[in-house]
Protein backbone atom coordinates (compact mmCIF):
# COMPACT_ATOMS: atom_id res chain seq x y z
CA UNK A 1 0.00 0.00 0.00
CA UNK A 2 1.51 3.85 -0.74
CA UNK A 3 2.02 5.60 1.83
CA UNK A 4 0.18 8.78 2.26
CA UNK A 5 0.91 11.40 5.40
CA UNK A 6 -3.02 11.75 5.99
CA UNK A 7 -3.36 8.28 6.80
CA UNK A 8 -4.42 7.49 9.66
CA UNK A 9 -2.44 4.02 10.32
CA UNK A 10 0.60 5.09 8.69
CA UNK A 11 4.11 3.66 9.99
CA UNK A 12 2.74 1.31 12.46
CA UNK A 13 0.68 -0.36 10.37
CA UNK A 14 3.42 -1.28 7.48
CA UNK A 15 3.90 -4.86 6.37
CA UNK A 16 5.03 -7.00 8.65
CA UNK A 17 8.52 -7.44 7.11
CA UNK A 18 9.05 -3.46 7.79
CA UNK A 19 8.21 -3.52 11.20
CA UNK A 20 9.76 -4.48 14.68
CA UNK A 21 8.99 -7.93 16.10
CA UNK A 22 5.73 -7.86 18.26
CA UNK A 23 7.13 -8.12 22.28
CA UNK A 24 5.15 -10.90 24.02
CA UNK A 25 4.90 -11.03 27.67
CA UNK A 26 3.07 -14.63 28.48
CA UNK A 27 2.09 -14.94 31.71
CA UNK A 28 2.42 -18.52 32.86
CA UNK A 29 4.36 -20.95 35.20
CA UNK A 30 5.28 -24.69 35.50
CA UNK A 31 2.62 -24.98 37.92
CA UNK A 32 0.43 -23.94 35.80
CA UNK A 33 -1.88 -26.67 34.71
CA UNK A 34 -2.79 -25.91 31.23
CA UNK A 35 -0.24 -24.17 28.44
CA UNK A 36 -2.61 -22.25 26.98
CA UNK A 37 -0.79 -18.98 27.03
CA UNK A 38 2.38 -20.22 25.72
CA UNK A 39 0.54 -21.74 22.63
CA UNK A 40 -1.10 -18.67 22.42
CA UNK A 41 1.99 -17.24 21.84
CA UNK A 42 3.47 -19.55 19.36
CA UNK A 43 0.25 -19.41 17.47
CA UNK A 44 1.29 -15.30 16.98
CA UNK A 45 4.96 -16.55 16.41
CA UNK A 46 3.56 -18.75 13.31
CA UNK A 47 1.91 -14.83 12.00
CA UNK A 48 3.88 -12.53 12.47
CA UNK A 49 7.37 -11.47 13.88
CA UNK A 50 7.44 -12.03 17.49
CA UNK A 51 9.80 -11.68 20.73
CA UNK A 52 8.68 -13.28 23.32
CA UNK A 53 9.13 -13.66 27.43
CA UNK A 54 7.19 -15.56 29.84
CA UNK A 55 6.91 -14.25 33.14
CA UNK A 56 6.70 -16.75 36.15
CA UNK A 57 5.13 -15.24 39.52
CA UNK A 58 5.42 -16.57 43.14
CA UNK A 59 2.44 -14.96 45.41
CA UNK A 60 3.86 -14.22 48.48
CA UNK A 61 1.96 -11.80 51.44
CA UNK A 62 4.20 -8.53 51.47
CA UNK A 63 5.40 -9.05 54.97
CA UNK A 64 7.01 -12.56 54.28
CA UNK A 65 8.07 -11.27 51.10
CA UNK A 66 10.05 -7.85 52.98
CA UNK A 67 11.44 -10.18 55.52
CA UNK A 68 12.85 -13.25 53.63
CA UNK A 69 14.80 -11.51 50.81
CA UNK A 70 16.89 -10.46 53.66
CA UNK A 71 18.11 -13.74 54.04
CA UNK A 72 21.11 -15.96 52.45
CA UNK A 73 18.99 -18.98 52.51
CA UNK A 74 15.71 -17.42 50.42
CA UNK A 75 17.96 -15.91 47.96
CA UNK A 76 19.30 -19.79 47.25
CA UNK A 77 16.08 -21.14 47.38
CA UNK A 78 14.64 -18.47 44.80
CA UNK A 79 18.19 -18.78 42.51
CA UNK A 80 17.70 -22.75 42.34
CA UNK A 81 13.42 -21.87 41.76
CA UNK A 82 14.49 -19.49 39.32
CA UNK A 83 16.61 -22.20 37.20
CA UNK A 84 14.10 -24.59 37.64
CA UNK A 85 11.40 -22.46 35.90
CA UNK A 86 13.66 -21.15 33.21
CA UNK A 87 14.03 -24.93 31.95
CA UNK A 88 10.34 -25.69 31.81
CA UNK A 89 9.84 -22.62 30.15
CA UNK A 90 12.39 -23.11 27.18
CA UNK A 91 10.58 -27.28 27.42
CA UNK A 92 7.49 -25.62 27.10
CA UNK A 93 8.20 -23.17 24.61
CA UNK A 94 9.83 -25.71 22.12
CA UNK A 95 7.45 -28.21 22.61
CA UNK A 96 5.23 -25.45 21.54
CA UNK A 97 7.00 -24.85 18.21
CA UNK A 98 8.42 -22.01 18.98
CA UNK A 99 11.92 -21.18 17.51
CA UNK A 100 14.83 -20.10 19.09
CA UNK A 101 15.14 -16.80 17.30
CA UNK A 102 11.96 -16.10 18.54
CA UNK A 103 12.98 -16.14 21.94
CA UNK A 104 13.73 -12.64 23.91
CA UNK A 105 17.58 -13.16 25.79
CA UNK A 106 16.09 -13.27 28.92
CA UNK A 107 13.36 -15.68 27.72
CA UNK A 108 12.01 -16.54 31.67
CA UNK A 109 12.00 -14.28 34.22
CA UNK A 110 10.80 -15.53 38.09
CA UNK A 111 9.23 -12.75 40.03
CA UNK A 112 7.82 -12.60 43.48
CA UNK A 113 5.58 -10.38 45.64
CA UNK A 114 1.89 -10.20 46.79
CA UNK A 115 0.25 -8.83 44.05
CA UNK A 116 0.59 -10.70 40.62
CA UNK A 117 -1.36 -8.37 38.28
CA UNK A 118 1.35 -5.61 39.38
CA UNK A 119 4.01 -8.29 38.67
CA UNK A 120 2.63 -8.64 35.07
CA UNK A 121 2.40 -4.93 34.91
CA UNK A 122 5.96 -4.14 36.02
CA UNK A 123 7.36 -7.13 34.06
CA UNK A 124 5.24 -5.65 31.13
CA UNK A 125 7.31 -2.10 31.41
CA UNK A 126 10.27 -3.90 31.85
CA UNK A 127 9.74 -5.91 28.56
CA UNK A 128 8.84 -2.39 26.68
CA UNK A 129 5.82 -4.92 25.98
CA UNK A 130 2.94 -4.90 23.33
CA UNK A 131 0.67 -7.38 24.76
CA UNK A 132 0.12 -8.80 27.46
CA UNK A 133 -0.93 -12.95 27.20
CA UNK A 134 -3.25 -14.86 29.82
CA UNK A 135 -3.37 -18.11 29.65
CA UNK A 136 -7.18 -19.94 30.50
CA UNK A 137 -8.65 -20.40 33.94
CA UNK A 138 -8.69 -24.10 34.31
CA UNK A 139 -12.22 -24.22 36.04
CA UNK A 140 -13.82 -23.03 32.48
CA UNK A 141 -15.72 -25.65 30.34
CA UNK A 142 -13.64 -27.11 27.70
CA UNK A 143 -13.43 -24.17 24.96
CA UNK A 144 -14.37 -21.20 27.06
CA UNK A 145 -13.10 -18.81 28.88
CA UNK A 146 -13.36 -17.79 32.35
CA UNK A 147 -11.40 -14.71 33.86
CA UNK A 148 -10.12 -15.22 37.54
CA UNK A 149 -8.75 -12.63 39.65
CA UNK A 150 -5.47 -11.90 37.84
CA UNK A 151 -7.25 -11.33 34.45
CA UNK A 152 -10.14 -9.39 35.95
CA UNK A 153 -7.68 -6.83 37.40
CA UNK A 154 -5.72 -6.52 33.99
CA UNK A 155 -8.92 -5.94 31.92
CA UNK A 156 -9.77 -3.02 34.06
CA UNK A 157 -6.34 -1.31 34.74
CA UNK A 158 -3.79 -2.55 32.11
CA UNK A 159 -2.01 -0.09 29.98
CA UNK A 160 -1.72 -2.58 27.36
CA UNK A 161 -3.83 -4.82 25.45
CA UNK A 162 -4.70 -8.12 27.26
CA UNK A 163 -5.11 -11.42 25.06
CA UNK A 164 -7.03 -14.46 26.52
CA UNK A 165 -7.49 -17.44 25.49
CA UNK A 166 -10.67 -20.58 26.15
CA UNK A 167 -9.29 -23.50 27.79
CA UNK A 168 -7.98 -26.25 25.49
CA UNK A 169 -8.77 -25.22 21.72
CA UNK A 170 -7.35 -25.84 18.76
CA UNK A 171 -5.23 -23.36 17.03
CA UNK A 172 -4.75 -23.27 13.51
CA UNK A 173 -1.25 -24.87 12.65
CA UNK A 174 -0.92 -21.55 9.95
CA UNK A 175 -1.15 -19.17 12.61
CA UNK A 176 -3.81 -16.12 12.78
CA UNK A 177 -5.68 -16.14 9.31
CA UNK A 178 -8.50 -13.56 10.02
CA UNK A 179 -8.59 -10.55 12.15
CA UNK A 180 -12.26 -10.23 13.90
CA UNK A 181 -13.86 -6.85 15.46
CA UNK A 182 -16.63 -7.14 17.48
CA UNK A 183 -18.57 -3.87 18.53
CA UNK A 184 -19.79 -4.64 22.01
CA UNK A 185 -22.01 -1.54 22.37
CA UNK A 186 -23.78 0.85 19.47
CA UNK A 187 -20.23 3.35 19.29
CA UNK A 188 -18.43 4.95 16.66
CA UNK A 189 -17.91 3.38 13.53
CA UNK A 190 -14.05 5.13 13.44
CA UNK A 191 -13.47 3.42 16.92
CA UNK A 192 -9.71 3.51 17.66
CA UNK A 193 -10.22 -0.21 18.81
CA UNK A 194 -11.34 -0.80 15.21
CA UNK A 195 -8.25 1.02 13.41
CA UNK A 196 -6.17 -0.81 16.01
CA UNK A 197 -7.68 -4.63 14.54
CA UNK A 198 -7.07 -3.30 11.04
CA UNK A 199 -3.88 -2.73 11.71
CA UNK A 200 -3.28 -6.00 12.80
CA UNK A 201 -4.92 -7.56 10.10
CA UNK A 202 -2.70 -5.35 7.52
CA UNK A 203 0.22 -5.96 8.92
CA UNK A 204 -0.40 -9.91 8.61
CA UNK A 205 -1.88 -9.07 5.03
CA UNK A 206 -5.08 -11.31 5.96
CA UNK A 207 -8.94 -9.93 5.91
CA UNK A 208 -10.82 -8.37 8.79
CA UNK A 209 -14.61 -9.40 10.00
CA UNK A 210 -16.53 -6.67 11.63
CA UNK A 211 -19.34 -7.84 13.82
CA UNK A 212 -21.98 -6.97 16.07
CA UNK A 213 -23.93 -8.75 18.30
CA UNK A 214 -27.79 -9.21 18.68
CA UNK A 215 -28.73 -11.21 21.82
CA UNK A 216 -32.02 -12.15 21.97
CA UNK A 217 -33.93 -12.65 25.40
CA UNK A 218 -32.43 -10.09 26.79
CA UNK A 219 -34.70 -7.29 25.88
CA UNK A 220 -37.08 -7.97 28.76
CA UNK A 221 -35.05 -7.80 31.39
CA UNK A 222 -33.75 -4.31 33.55
CA UNK A 223 -31.97 -2.25 31.66
CA UNK A 224 -29.83 -2.22 34.72
CA UNK A 225 -29.02 -5.63 33.88
CA UNK A 226 -26.40 -4.50 30.78
CA UNK A 227 -26.26 -0.48 31.20
CA UNK A 228 -24.58 -0.04 27.35
CA UNK A 229 -28.21 -1.46 25.74
CA UNK A 230 -30.02 1.34 24.20
CA UNK A 231 -33.34 1.70 25.24
CA UNK A 232 -34.63 1.32 22.06
CA UNK A 233 -32.95 -3.09 22.40
CA UNK A 234 -35.90 -4.05 20.08
CA UNK A 235 -34.04 -1.74 17.24
CA UNK A 236 -31.00 -3.16 18.06
CA UNK A 237 -30.53 -5.43 14.49
CA UNK A 238 -30.90 -2.11 12.39
CA UNK A 239 -28.82 0.08 14.77
CA UNK A 240 -26.13 -2.63 14.31
CA UNK A 241 -26.45 -2.81 10.52
CA UNK A 242 -26.23 0.75 10.34
CA UNK A 243 -23.09 0.61 12.54
CA UNK A 244 -21.45 -1.54 10.70
CA UNK A 245 -22.10 -0.73 7.31
CA UNK A 246 -20.39 2.91 8.56
CA UNK A 247 -17.56 0.92 10.14
CA UNK A 248 -16.90 -1.27 6.77
CA UNK A 249 -16.76 2.36 4.69
CA UNK A 250 -14.75 3.99 6.95
CA UNK A 251 -12.19 0.90 6.68
CA UNK A 252 -12.36 0.59 3.52
CA UNK A 253 -11.47 4.07 2.92
CA UNK A 254 -8.81 3.80 5.56
CA UNK A 255 -7.15 0.51 4.23
CA UNK A 256 -8.60 -0.23 0.60
CA UNK A 257 -6.53 -3.20 -0.23
CA UNK A 258 -7.62 -4.80 3.13
CA UNK A 259 -10.09 -7.74 2.86
CA UNK A 260 -13.24 -6.26 4.74
CA UNK A 261 -16.84 -8.18 5.45
CA UNK A 262 -19.46 -7.13 8.13
CA UNK A 263 -21.53 -9.77 9.80
CA UNK A 264 -24.51 -9.92 12.82
CA UNK A 265 -24.52 -12.42 15.32
CA UNK A 266 -28.08 -13.33 16.66
CA UNK A 267 -29.33 -15.87 18.85
CA UNK A 268 -30.87 -16.42 22.08
CA UNK A 269 -28.73 -14.72 25.02
CA UNK A 270 -24.67 -14.28 24.61
CA UNK A 271 -23.89 -18.19 23.57
CA UNK A 272 -26.30 -18.17 21.17
CA UNK A 273 -25.73 -14.99 18.99
CA UNK A 274 -21.79 -15.96 19.69
CA UNK A 275 -22.60 -19.52 18.13
CA UNK A 276 -24.44 -18.08 15.40
CA UNK A 277 -21.68 -17.00 13.57
CA UNK A 278 -18.98 -19.43 11.72
CA UNK A 279 -15.63 -19.55 13.14
CA UNK A 280 -12.56 -20.60 12.10
CA UNK A 281 -9.21 -22.55 13.84
CA UNK A 282 -7.76 -19.39 12.78
CA UNK A 283 -10.04 -16.72 13.71
CA UNK A 284 -8.27 -14.22 16.56
CA UNK A 285 -11.33 -11.43 18.24
CA UNK A 286 -10.60 -7.94 19.04
CA UNK A 287 -12.55 -6.25 21.31
CA UNK A 288 -12.59 -2.35 22.66
CA UNK A 289 -13.00 -0.69 25.75
CA UNK A 290 -13.68 2.09 27.58
CA UNK A 291 -10.76 4.84 28.59
CA UNK A 292 -10.92 4.74 32.27
CA UNK A 293 -10.18 8.29 33.63
CA UNK A 294 -7.69 10.51 32.37
CA UNK A 295 -5.35 7.84 32.31
CA UNK A 296 -5.22 5.24 29.09
CA UNK A 297 -6.03 2.09 30.10
CA UNK A 298 -8.02 -0.98 29.58
CA UNK A 299 -11.38 -0.56 31.08
CA UNK A 300 -13.67 -3.65 30.08
CA UNK A 301 -17.76 -2.94 29.63
CA UNK A 302 -20.31 -4.91 31.04
CA UNK A 303 -21.36 -5.77 27.80
CA UNK A 304 -18.35 -7.33 26.90
CA UNK A 305 -17.58 -8.71 30.51
CA UNK A 306 -20.89 -10.48 30.02
CA UNK A 307 -20.04 -11.62 26.56
CA UNK A 308 -16.04 -13.44 26.85
CA UNK A 309 -17.48 -16.50 28.84
CA UNK A 310 -19.11 -17.05 25.54
CA UNK A 311 -16.09 -16.94 23.35
CA UNK A 312 -14.15 -20.16 21.81
CA UNK A 313 -11.77 -18.23 20.13
CA UNK A 314 -8.30 -16.14 21.45
CA UNK A 315 -9.44 -12.87 22.34
CA UNK A 316 -7.08 -9.43 22.16
CA UNK A 317 -9.02 -6.73 24.75
CA UNK A 318 -7.64 -3.27 23.83
CA UNK A 319 -7.76 -0.04 24.79
CA UNK A 320 -9.81 2.26 22.82
CA UNK A 321 -7.26 5.23 23.43
CA UNK A 322 -4.62 2.59 22.99
CA UNK A 323 -1.38 4.96 20.87
CA UNK A 324 -0.86 2.82 17.60
CA UNK A 325 2.87 4.11 18.31
CA UNK A 326 3.57 1.54 21.05
CA UNK A 327 2.89 -1.66 18.63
Amino acid sequence: MAKNSSHPAEGPCSPDDQLPPLRVLVSWSPSSTGTEAIEFAAWLARSTSVRIRVVSTISQPLTVTSLSKLSGSYKKWFKKERATCERAVKQALHAAGVDKDQLDKNVSVLLAGPSRPQLLEQAAEDFKASVILLGANQSAPKGRFFSGSTADALLHYSPLPVGLIPRGIKLSKHGVTRINFAFTDLGSADDPALLHAACIAQRGGIPLRILAFSAKGLVDVPLEYSPTFPSDAPNWREHSLSLLDRAHDFIADAYPELSVTTAIGSGHGWSGAVDSLKWKKGDLLCLGSSPMGPIERVFIGSTATELLPHLGVPVLVCPSTYDKEAR
